[in-house]
């Protein structure tokens, strides 16, 4: 079945739908990735986008249920060169198709991937819809309008408190949107966890008395969230305090720091980050459209973006805390710097 992908700059694309066919609209994206799309799909963190698959060939191990990174997918829809139906993997439960169809969520395949993801590096990124029918001008125009990010995080975070039981330290982890892999980095440490929604309050967090306080990845723009920020702001210099992507994002805000948009975002499992301290090169998963962009009074800068420059770890001078930009946890994408929950704990 024919389908357009039409971008907010009047750019369409033409291509054959798959998956759930019924329209869907979000901010279109690209992952560099060669592999992991299963993990992509179900992270959390691209809830309300588009993605766009750069490599070409996209399906050809299926799904299996061990590699998802959240209950169901994330995404708002998956574009691709080609899609594979007939996988060969031992692993493999389904195809790619039949797994989008049962979760509802639309594909495109056949279009000119490169050429999209070129013009999303240099116009940036923009909104996009995948369209089943013929749709006027101002009903493009209008379903731009109406579609907005900003309860990105309600949708995706845990509905109540539960507890992961360990015999090690004790972490509390504030859910924004949280990858499984960072859950299993954890319990590989033997670490208690007991997971909080986002909008959960300072005083019941500090009533579990955690030796470590984690703030997790997620999707949507950090500034929206200043209800978290003002929950952070009272937790600081209370209990260490470590952070990943948005939680990165989100210590900066709340330490009197400041984010931006990146033009076209980092997404993919083969960025370069240098480590300050060690002079070291390490290769990463990303999946960030934000940045921080000016560090916060007393904290230092440890990982730099080799890309572009960008802060991708910070630390403070005088107190227990540490972000990273990066996914340590991977999935998808290298384990070179699995090390960094260590670092993590090394904080308590």
């Amino acid at each position: 079945m024919k389908g357009k992908l039409i971008l907010e700059n009047g750019i369409i694309f033409e291509g054959n739908m798959f998956g759930y066919l019924e329209e869907s609209v979000g901010e279109v994206v690209f992952n560099t990735g060669m592999t992991g799309y299963e993990e992509i799909l179900t992270d959390p963190s691209y809830y309300g986008q588009i993605v766009t698959m750069t490599y070409p060939l996209i399906g050809n191990y299926g799904i299996n249920l061990d590699d998802v990174e959240s209950k169901s997918p994330k995404v708002k829809g998956i574009i691709v060169r080609e899609k594979c139906d007939s996988p060969n993997n031992w692993r493999c439960e389904m195809d790619l198709a039949g797994y989008l169809k049962q979760n509802k969520i639309i594909g495109l395949e056949g279009i000119d991937t490169r050429a999209l993801t070129k013009i999303l590096r240099n116009k940036g990124t923009m909104k996009g819809i995948i369209a089943t029918i013929e749709l006027t001008k101002s009903e493009i125009e209008q379903k731009f309008m109406d579609f907005k990010n900003i309860d990105a995080v309600k949708l995706v975070t845990s509905k109540e408190i539960h507890t992961i039981e360990g015999n090690g330290p004790h972490i509390a982890i504030i859910d924004f949107g949280i990858k499984e892999n960072i859950i299993r980095s954890f319990k590989l440490r033997n670490c208690k966890l007991t997971i909080f929604p986002a909008y959960s309050k300072a005083e019941e967090i500090l009533k579990v008395n955690p030796d470590l306080v984690f703030l997790s990845n997620g999707p949507g723009n950090p500034e929206d969230l200043q209800e978290v920020i003002g929950m952070l702001k009272e937790i600081i210099g209370k209990k260490p305090i470590v952070g990943i992507c948005l939680g990165h994002q989100l210590l900066a805000l709340a330490l009197g720091g400041e984010t931006e948009k990146l033009k076209f975002g980092h997404r993919g499992c083969n960025h370069p980050v240098k480590d300050i301290e060690k002079n070291k090169v390490y290769i990463t998963s990303q999946n960030h459209g934000y940045y921080v962009s000016k560090l916060p009074q007393d904290m230092e800068i440890t990982h730099v973006s080799v890309n572009d420059g960008t802060i991708e770890g910070m630390r403070h001078k005088n107190l227990p805390i540490f972000s990273v930009q990066f996914h340590p946890e991977a999935c998808p994408g290298p384990k070179d710097i699995d090390v960094i929950f260590d670092k993590f704990l090394s904080l308590i």
